[in-house]
């Protein structure tokens, strides 16, 4: 699907000196006056919005200094995936520079579950302490929080997850708030901060700005933290768009010089070392390391990491977490292919909205396993395994289709659930598993056509418009993730005159083609692209054509591509060349 827009590209390039190619991409993400083109494109620190714009931001950090000033014993309540341990890091470390008789508790993901845990708040009570501050968790704590201030607790909540609310009778939403002395969260409907879509690291981050300025800390200590807050930005997917864009371009820039023992050990056990870290690093190796202890071991070790002061033993912490991460992979991958065979040799597959209970998946994976499973048949999947007290799961959806609005019709089966459109957590008794799926499948009005993978282009691109220097203007609107997603593009009645199958698998596929009017060459390559290939020269010329590519002959065959540019260096020589997202024959 190529993305349209109406507004003047060519105007909006001129005033803006940016490339049409580059304003287009821009304009796709909502990026469209030539104000927000200049700030997208020059993410200064200087454009951070002023912390104390969000509610009780400072009525929480004149609580915090009070209990600094008379001694008091204060906690860190976190939470066991990257920005919850990043969210703790930054607090514990930052309330530690101020002298805080300070601790941190990550809960358990088996034995105490997410958030805040009654037995552990009675627990740190009984050992004196009086000032609770949670990060990353807190908004939907009502009881437990509740609890804190009957035992005579203050109680200062961070966190950026969506303000819990009463279904009424009418389909009116009642949005309910806990009773803490200070509620720091921008999604709050009378919270006139700018900016709503902060991960709990970023919140974290603007209460020790603001700490650090009341308490005559120099601002560029609090600046250091920006690093940290990237991490837990980008790995916990939130929109990388006004100040979360700030915060990760400055933050990975600040990672590629860090100082940070344990976050350098983990770069070098990653095999990491020496290269330039980018959003794709945090996201899919670092992060996942540092998600992995709170899964399958616990969270405490990533802090520990993040906290070590000796290089030896960061270095074995870093190679105890990328163990673990490696550990969590094969029983992600094995689970998946158990999921989908079942699901292939029973009427699942027939189901709009795929519900699977496996009671030997570990918890702990169950939304990626999930979210494997919403790639696979794009379609909503919720996978349920078996809890301590009854089956628990995790549902990652599609864009077409509001999980949590979903689940709310089926409340009456559920025990608990909680979530947003494209993800939710859920416990349920086992005899309701197949109830669930049923009326699931029964109310869901997702089509055939919204269960089509779609690939959203951005523009169409000649092969010779692709330059090193259109490279390079690409590279500065990084880093990428959700929503700001790397540039596609595409191109019909491509010319290609080689094709190859390479890989120890022979399963890569690479093209030589040809730029219109040109007898030059620029290589494409398509990971998993070689049996697609296969199947669509045979289909369509028959065997002998095939053939004839698989011993080298030309294939002088036309195509169209959705690719990403970019840059191969290979032996010392660099050269340009298509990622190949999709491909198809030419009509």
């Amino acid at each position: 699907m190529l993305r349209r827009s109406k507004i003047d590209i060519k105007k909006l390039s001129q005033n803006t000196g940016v490339s049409e190619i580059i304003a287009s991409i821009l304009v796709n993400r909502d990026v469209n006056t030539e104000e927000d083109i200049r700030k997208f494109m020059n993410p200064d620190i200087d454009y951070l919005h002023n912390p104390l714009l969000m509610k009780d931001m400072d009525k929480g950090t004149d609580i915090m200094i009070n209990a600094l000033k008379n001694n008091k014993k204060i906690v860190v309540y976190g939470d066991y995936d990257a920005d919850g341990i990043i969210s703790t890091y930054i607090l514990y470390s930052s309330l530690l520079r101020c002298g805080a008789n300070v601790k941190y508790h990550i809960p358990d993901r088996i034995t105490e579950g997410y958030g805040i845990n009654s037995e552990s708040l009675k627990q740190l009570k009984e050992e004196g302490y009086e000032v609770l501050i949670t990060c990353d968790n807190g908004i939907s704590a009502i009881e437990q929080i509740k609890l804190a201030k009957e035992l005579g607790m203050s109680v200062i909540v961070t966190d950026h997850h969506d303000i819990p609310f009463i279904e009424l009778e009418n389909n009116q939403r009642e949005f309910v708030v806990p009773q803490a002395d200070a509620v720091i969260n921008p999604k709050q409907k009378d919270c006139s901060y700018p900016f709503k879509s902060l991960c709990g690291a970023g919140v974290a981050f603007k209460f020790t700005q603001v700490l650090y300025e009341k308490m005559g800390i120099n601002k560029e200590e609090a600046y250091d933290f920006m690093q940290y807050a990237a991490i837990g930005t980008i790995c916990d997917v939130v929109d990388l768009v006004d100040e979360n864009r700030i915060i990760a371009k400055n933050g990975l820039k600040m990672i590629n010089q860090t100082q940070n023992i344990g976050i350098k050990a983990l770069i070098k056990a990653t095999s990491l070392e020496g290269k330039k870290i980018g959003s794709y690093h945090i996201g899919f190796v670092l992060g996942p390391c540092i998600n992995a202890t709170g899964r399958l071991d616990s969270a405490n070790l990533a802090l520990q990491l993040l906290l070590h002061k000796d290089e030896k033993g960061a270095s074995e912490l870093a190679t105890k977490l990328h163990a673990l991460n490696i550990e969590r992979q094969n029983m992600t991958i094995e689970s998946v292919n158990e999921i989908i065979d079942i699901i292939e040799n029973s009427k699942m597959k027939d189901d709009k909205v795929l519900v699977v209970y496996k009671p030997d998946v570990h918890e702990s994976i169950a939304g990626i396993v999930a979210g494997r499973l919403k790639e696979k048949y794009n379609v909503p999947s919720i996978v349920l395994t078996q809890g301590e007290k009854m089956p628990k799961g995790s549902g990652r959806s599609i864009e077409e289709y509001n999980m949590f609005e979903e689940l709310i019709k089926c409340k009456d089966l559920i025990e608990k659930f909680g979530g947003h459109p494209l993800a939710a957590g859920l416990s349920i008794k086992e005899e309701n598993i197949d109830k669930l799926r049923q009326a699931l499948n029964d109310s869901c009005i997702l089509t055939n056509e919204d269960t089509i993978p779609k690939i959203r282009i951005d523009k169409q691109l000649k092969l010779n418009e692709i330059t090193f220097k259109l490279i390079e203007d690409i590279e500065q609107l990084e880093p990428f993730g959700k929503g700001n997603s790397g540039p596609i593009f595409a191109e019909k009645n491509v010319t290609i005159f080689r094709a190859y199958f390479i890989g120890k698998e022979k399963n890569i596929l690479k093209l030589y083609c040809r730029p219109q009017g040109s007898f030059e060459k620029i290589d494409a390559i398509c990971f998993d692209g070689a049996e697609k290939f296969k199947t669509l020269i045979e289909d369509t010329y028959g065997e002998e054509k095939l053939l004839d590519i698989l011993n080298n002959n030309p294939a002088n065959i036309k195509m169209d591509l959705i690719f990403s540019p970019s840059i191969n260096e290979y032996n010392g020589n660099t050269n340009l060349q298509l990622i190949v997202k999709d491909f198809r024959l030419a009509d």
